[in-house]
């Protein structure tokens, strides 16, 4: 069987969707603890701590929309 010519186009484009995505949630998280942590004067506690949220919930959008196909 021979795949159809605009199917390699439309996964590469959702697949890249998806990983500009992740970028996206992944920096916000980030970003927005290091104003936490310089609004608070404290030491990076809110930096890692979002850090680790906004990845999982990263992993979480992309699994979503892997399995929703």
């Amino acid at each position: 069987m021979k795949p159809e010519p605009g199917k390699n186009l439309n996964d590469y484009a959702r697949y890249s969707g998806m990983a500009f995505q992740m970028l996206a949630i992944i920096l916000l998280g980030v970003f927005a603890g290091w104003k936490a942590d310089q609004w608070l004067n404290s030491k990076p506690v809110f930096t890692v701590i979002l850090s680790l949220i906004s990845v999982i919930l990263a992993i979480y959008f992309v699994t979503r929309d892997l399995l929703r196909k």
